[in-house]
Order: structure tokens, then sequence, then C-alpha cells
């Protein structure tokens, strides 16, 4: 072992040492100011602060309790996804055929086999219809099979109740291994004079949108979604085969434009139009009957797509939170782990857990539901949190998952937070926001630029309202520490 790494496994090893030893911290002056300010107690606010290079003893509080962690869970399934999938993973999408097509015609389906493309989105799903019109195929003449076998079940978001009373909004998708285009549609809201007018983007055949019910509100553009209710979808008559009325209803600012993608229609029909719709455009014909299903054995792949290297959509995903997309990369340590016949989710847990215990990360604190935070269940203890931090920065995949992280003042969920503190431009930290649960976890520079490990978990029913000024004082302190 070179000299460079004894001394960062030593590091390593005496940080956990002294974490281990270190008692209860007092809630620093500055941060019971900013508790007191937001009338919330010492006892909602759990931490774990150490320098990297643990030339001080670790900063405690409540690090061994089960906290709800939002979204700074994803580091958890981001940082054992770098190491267990590597950051040259990709997710891929085919096209495929039982047999090779003959004089252009594919004499049968049409197979669309989900992979966790993260990128399949309309440019994607045109090319790989226009690689095959590329081939010379001009007809299909079964119909389209929709294959989301990569995952067992195929559908988790069938009849799962909803998170919260906004399941149209991106955030609460719950992706499947076909993932088209994230499972939403974009609509296009224009305040009139008189009301709103609205229409998908792209139009689609069979579908209309009307937002007569809308009226207008004076509220500021940017707050357009604060007076949404949900849509109404509807067949648009008796008789009339697969047209659906999507009602659109609530109210929308004066002045305002906006372009929303939303979950209002079944993505099994949104993926089936979309490509019956494209392939019709490019000149092609296909027969009746679509069906989502496995594709038999020995099919034949005719084209495909594949999306960004992990370590690239990494930091998307976490700089700007995506829930889907981590659940979408949750479900991938799943389906690598998983045994003959195992459902995905518990592969995924297991992978997890394997991987915390492997680097000596105790997980008694820990309860996982779908690995992105967006869960009233989901449970880890700042404790835990370090200890991801620490390995990760401990790993190969250090540069990458570091770059992953908003800093602050600057970009990501952070952009807005910070600017004005001794943190600027230098924290990079991964932020959780529920109703009654704000996190801050990451690294922190001190005044003399050494970076600290930094776990901030605030739970309280009043937490996303008030938490956020308590955990940015508790990063000031730490930046000013020496």
């Amino acid at each position: 072992m070179g000299g460079l790494a004894f001394t960062r496994v030593f590091a390593l090893a005496l940080a956990f040492a002294l974490a281990g030893c270190a008692t209860t911290a007092p809630v620093p002056d500055p941060v019971q100011a900013a508790l007191d300010r937001a009338g919330l107690p010492a006892e909602s606010l759990g931490f774990v602060l150490q320098p990297l290079d643990a030339s001080r003893p670790a900063l405690r509080r409540r690090a061994d309790d089960a906290m709800a962690p939002a979204s700074t869970m994803k580091l958890v399934t981001a940082t054992v996804a770098l190491d267990r999938l590597g950051i040259n993973h990709r997710g891929r999408t085919e096209l495929l055929a039982a047999a090779e097509p003959r004089d252009g015609i594919i004499d049968g389906p049409l197979i669309l086999r989900g992979g966790a493309d993260p990128d399949l989105d309309w440019p994607a799903l045109w090319w790989l219809l226009r690689q095959l019109r590329e081939r010379g195929v001009r007809e299909v003449r079964g119909g389209l099979v929709v294959d989301r076998t990569l995952f067992n079940p195929t559908r988790f978001d069938l009849g799962l109740p909803p998170f919260d009373e906004a399941p149209e909004f991106a955030y609460n998708v719950i992706p499947d291994a076909l993932h088209f285009n994230g499972s939403l549609l974009d609509i296009e809201l224009r305040a009139m004079d008189t009301g709103v007018a609205a229409r998908s983007l792209p139009a689609l055949t069979g579908l209309s949108v009307d937002a007569s019910a809308m009226t207008l509100s004076e509220r500021p553009c940017k707050d357009w979604d604060e007076d949404w209710k949900p849509a109404e979808l509807r067949r648009e008559g008796e008789g009339k085969g697969e047209g659906w009325r999507l009602a659109l209803r609530g109210a929308f600012p004066r002045g305002c434009r906006q372009l929303a993608p939303l979950q209002l229609v079944d993505r099994q029909w949104l993926v089936t139009h979309a490509v019956r719709q494209l392939w019709a455009e490019l000149g092609g014909v296909m027969g009746p009957g679509d069906v989502e299903a496995a594709a038999p054995a020995g099919a034949v792949v005719l084209a495909s797509h594949r999306g960004r290297p992990l370590a690239e959509e990494l930091r998307g995903i976490m700089k700007s939170s995506d829930n889907a997309l981590t659940r979408l990369l949750y479900l991938q340590l799943g389906a690598q782990a998983a045994r003959p016949g195992e459902a995905t989710l518990p592969a995924a847990e297991r992978a997890v857990r394997d991987w915390l215990a492997a680097h000596g990360i105790d997980t008694s604190a820990l309860v996982l539901d779908n690995g992105s935070g967006l869960s009233r269940s989901e449970r880890v203890s700042p404790a835990l949190l370090a200890g991801v931090l620490r390995a990760g920065q401990a790993g190969g995949q250090a540069p990458e998952l570091l770059a992953t992280l908003p800093v602050a003042g600057l970009d990501g969920t952070l952009s807005r937070r910070l600017k004005d503190t001794a943190a600027a431009g230098k924290a990079r930290l991964k932020t959780g926001t529920l109703r009654d649960a704000v996190g801050l976890a990451g690294f922190v520079p001190d005044a003399n630029g050494r970076p600290w490990v930094f776990v901030a978990l605030l739970n309280h029913p009043e937490a996303a309202r008030k938490g956020r000024p308590v955990l940015d004082a508790l990063v000031d302190w730490v930046a000013a520490q020496r």
C-alpha cells in the first residue's frame, strides 16, 4: 500500500474511533440562537461534525438516533451505486423483434424494452425509430409490446397510494424500467384576457386539453402552482375509441405562461401513442394491438439508445434532488443484486445494507423504502450518513461523488442559500426537505480550508417552515472554525 493510501486509510480508521468515543456535544451558541428564533427545541437537531482528517474529535448530538433524512438519503443511494454499478454504468433502451425484418417488414410486433435509461425522452425515442427506418423497415404488422421486466414487479406505481396531494408533479413520479420522458407530458399554460389556454406539447392524437374551468389569479408567475387543483381525465364520449379529455382546474396567474411537465395520463397510453405517432410521422405503418409483456427469448435487437454514464447522470440527480431518477437508480441496484425470482426492492435494500456492512457502518438506525428520501418511513442516523461520506471520500469514486453535491450559494438546491457566509462557493452539501424534516450533509471547509464531514438533521413538525436557518447557522459556525 502506498504512503498516501495508507495515510487516508489510517485517517478514516481514526475518524471512526474518535466518533465512537465522543460525548454529546452542546449546541453552538449561534445555532442555539437560531433555534430560539425559530421556536424549535434543541432536541429536534442531530449532527455529526468532524474534520475529514480526524485532527479533532467528532462533535456528536443525537448521532445514533434514527431520524428522517429527507433527500440527504440520496447520498446513500448515490455512494453505493457509484461503487457497485461503476461510474460508466448506463441505462439502455432497445427496439427488438422476434425475428429479423424481411423486405422492410416486421412480421409481428415491435418490442420496446426498457433498461432503466434516464435519458429516454422524445428526441431519444424519435432517434430509435429513425434507426429502424434507416434500416429500411417501413411496416410493423403486429402492434407494440412494451417490456418493463427489468424490475419485479414491472409497475411499482400501481395500487400505491400517493405520497401527498400532488401526485401529478414530477417529484412524485414512481419510475419503472422504461421511464419514457419521466412518465411526464408537457402542458403549456397561458393566461389570456378572459381565462386560461392550455395544450399538450407535443400534441397527441386522441388527447384534448381543456382549461375552461380555470380562473385567473393575482399571484406572481413563479407561484403558478399554488392554486393548482387535481385535473380530471375522462373519455371524450361513448363510442369514440381512445379519445381522452384532460380537464384542468384551479387558478393561474395573470400575464403568466408556463410549460409544466406533469404526470396526467397513463404511462402505457403515453408511450404507445408516442411510438405510433412518431412512427407514422417517419412514414411507417403499424398494425393494431399494444400490450405490456416480456420480449420473447431470442428476440433480435434492431436499434438501441444508451443513457449518460452514471457519474454524469448523478450530477443532475443530486444537484436538483431528482426523486424519480434516484428511485430508478435504487431499483438498478436491486436489479443487479436480485436472485432469480426475487423482487427488486428487497434486493436493492440488501445491496445497500451489504455495502454499509462491508464498510463497517452501523445500520441499526436504517430504514429503507425507495432510496430517495421522499418517504415518511425512511430513517438514518447522523452517524450513518457521516460514515457514508467518509467511506465515499476514501473510495476510488471520491472526485465523482464530490462533484455531484450542490455548492453553497452557487448551484443546485443551494443556489439561494448561504450566499453571504464564509461557506459560500466552498461548502458542498446535499439538501433534504420534507414537511417535518430538513437536512444537510456533505463537506464544509473551515477557516483554514480543512474540509469537515458535516451531517445535520432536524426533525420537527415545523421543520420545513422554520428549520433551514438553523442548519445554515451550523454550516456558518463550522466554516468559522480554526
